[in-house]
């Protein structure tokens, strides 16, 4: 309940600024169409579309947060073909980001995870969503999994500019403590993703880091058990 509590509070602010750009610019256009050219009018279509995609996916990372933290919810892991999983994902992110290069390396033989497949593909969007938008001179990501003994262990890396020491301490829990960030740079951050995507592993049993590379940029990575084998030995 507490960090449903806290999230409620810290996201109220990143809500706000979008709605009133959304807000401001369709009223610009309803009031002042007359006078507005072709291209102004796009421009500002544009900021709302930009605007209404980013408060859906902010939208869907709540809607996370209270499927995994409501009293005596648990998830419910289905068993899911990694290949599926991956083209979902790739799917979801070509449709936003048409021009950006991802590559793909996955194990060619058949392979099935148990999983919340809706909040997984969540976790992965929200890690590509964080290079997109802070991993500056970004040309390529790379989206790998590979097995490593009885669990699946799945990396995303950049060569961007990688993150400074000190965001990179509490990455995923920091969320809470922006407070004091630019306005124009709160809505751009992926603080409550991040914060989401480690809720949501932990919530698998897994575990999720971040690092920076040798070579420049960073990487994300996080394990899930291939086996839920628990069960079968009571």
């Amino acid at each position: 309940e507490q960090l449903r509590a806290d999230l409620l509070r810290a996201i109220s602010h990143d809500l706000r600024t979008p709605l009133t750009t959304i807000c401001g610019a369709s009223s610009a256009i309803v009031e002042n169409y007359d006078q507005l050219n072709k291209a102004q009018v796009l421009q500002l279509a544009n900021g709302i579309r930009d605007d209404s995609q980013w408060l859906v996916r902010m939208v869907e990372n709540i809607l996370s947060i209270t499927r995994i933290d409501g009293e005596g919810v648990k998830i419910t892991k289905t068993a899911t073909v990694l290949e599926e999983l991956i083209d979902s994902v790739l799917m979801k992110f070509r449709k936003r980001y048409p021009e950006q290069k991802i590559q793909i390396d996955i194990p060619d033989e058949f392979i099935s995870i148990p999983m919340d497949a809706v909040l997984i593909e969540q976790v992965l969007m929200n890690i590509l969503e964080n290079a997109m938008q802070h991993a500056k001179g970004l040309t390529v990501i790379e989206l790998s999994v590979f097995v490593l003994g009885d669990k699946a262990v799945f990396e995303i890396s950049d060569d961007g500019c990688g993150i400074e020491k000190e965001r990179l301490k509490g990455i995923f829990t920091d969320y809470f403590e922006m407070k004091d960030a630019p306005v124009d740079n709160q809505k751009k951050s992926m603080g409550i993703g991040l914060a989401v995507c480690a809720s949501i592993i932990k919530a698998h049993n897994g575990v999720i880091t971040a690092a920076n590379r040798e070579n420049g940029g960073c990487i994300f990575r996080f394990t899930l058990d291939l086996e839920e084998n628990r069960n079968e030995q009571l």
